[in-house]
């Protein structure tokens, strides 16, 4: 792309041709008054003078109106529409690289407050879904123990076998739910350490691999050279990992023949807009534009700032794009009724945020979903 010329040089180019043309204008007057009309040279060169101030005002105007009050105009408008709260407002490129640097700084202030905005909210819904969770987690809990109490005399007491393993097996669900609210909601007073994010994917694909839960898919470890350490909580990273693996085994096998699970990890300088890097595996020439023109943020977080792109990446039916925003909000699920809580991937966020790095999903190249996790460099 072809560099933009500044406004200084713009404006000088444009008032120096607009003065010379007048001065070759008046001087080429005075010379033929002079010689062809010399009786009359004063009075035409006093008209041809006022043409050329008139010239010069109207010509000079329309300068500065293209490359001065134009661009700032537009600038305002974009400031005002911020400020009234439209932060999807983008100022637009300018003919001038004074301009149009400046416009991309309003666009990347802006970006800035959407960001910090987003993680207001994000955090105010994780404080106070957590309060709730943990209300909600502590009163259900004590009749939920005497329900047990009574279901274990039911069963002694000769009760329909049937209905006890029923009972039991709702109970056993209720008890999950409740477990889950408060891994949710549990403070984690754990200080940071650093880690290796290499080390705990291929101990986290280990686990699963040696229970057997990669049995219906075709699993696959791709973890490059020269991950940087992070700072985080080994445990409480590898839960994460692991329920987002299994909710991809879920996605990925439910088809014939099974499908395609990748865990795989990168380095990677933190850009809102740009792709991840290719896989070892991809071709050179493939592509991956990114659909979605935001993800979430932390506001601390800035563009190229270096760390590691954790990926879990499935081949099953992927996650709808109105859909994207909210899988991480607690009880959102797209399972039918009973086969899901909708609290896993709200674990899964509420511990990224924890350690300070932010989750995501996007269209895999398998074809499904590709959930996504960067943490900043040790």
């Amino acid at each position: 792309m072809a560099s933009k010329p500044s406004l200084r040089t713009e404006l000088l180019f444009n008032l120096a041709f607009l003065a010379a043309a007048a001065l070759l204008l008046g001087v080429g007057t005075i010379l033929l008054a002079s010689t062809f009309a010399p009786e009359r040279a004063f009075p035409l060169v006093l008209t041809i003078v006022a043409l050329d101030v008139g010239i010069f005002i109207v010509f000079g105007h329309y300068i500065v109106t293209r490359h001065v009050l134009r661009p700032v105009e537009r600038l305002m408008a974009v400031a005002d529409a911020v400020v009234g709260g439209d932060l999807v407002a983008r100022a637009p490129d300018a003919e001038t690289s004074d301009f149009a640097t400046l416009a991309a700084r309003l666009n990347r202030m802006t970006d800035h407050l959407l960001d910090a905005q987003s993680q207001l909210v994000r955090s105010e819904k994780l404080a106070s879904i957590g309060r709730l969770a943990a209300g909600i987690a502590h009163e259900v809990g004590n009749p939920l123990g005497a329900m047990g109490t009574y279901v274990e005399v039911l069963r002694r007491r000769g009760g329909d076998p049937e209905v006890v393993q029923g009972l039991t097996r709702e109970l056993d669900r209720i008890d999950a739910i409740i477990r889950g609210l408060l891994d949710y909601a549990r403070p984690r007073e754990e200080p940071l350490q650093p880690i290796e994010p290499g080390a705990v994917l291929r101990s986290t694909f280990a686990l699963l691999e040696a229970q057997g839960a990669f049995k219906p898919v075709r699993a696959a470890l791709d973890v490059a050279d020269g991950v940087p350490r992070v700072m985080g909580r080994g445990h409480l990273l590898e839960q994460a990992l692991v329920n987002l693996l299994l909710n991809a085994v879920d996605a990925a096998g439910a088809g014939r023949g099974g499908g395609v699970v990748i865990l795989g990890a990168r380095r990677w300088a933190y850009e809102p807009g740009r792709a991840a890097p290719k896989r070892a595996s991809d071709d050179g020439g493939i592509e991956f534009p990114r659909t979605p023109p935001r993800r979430p943020a932390r506001s601390e977080f800035a563009a190229g700032l270096p760390g590691a792109l954790l990926f879990v990446a499935d081949s099953g039916p992927g996650v709808a794009p109105e859909d994207r925003e909210r899988v991480f909000d607690p009880f959102f699920t797209t399972r039918p009724p009973g086969q899901g809580t909708g609290l896993g991937l709200a674990i899964v966020a509420r511990a990224v945020h924890d350690m300070g790095g932010v989750v995501w999903v996007d269209p895999a190249r398998e074809g499904g979903a590709a959930f996504k996790l960067f943490f900043p460099a040790v």
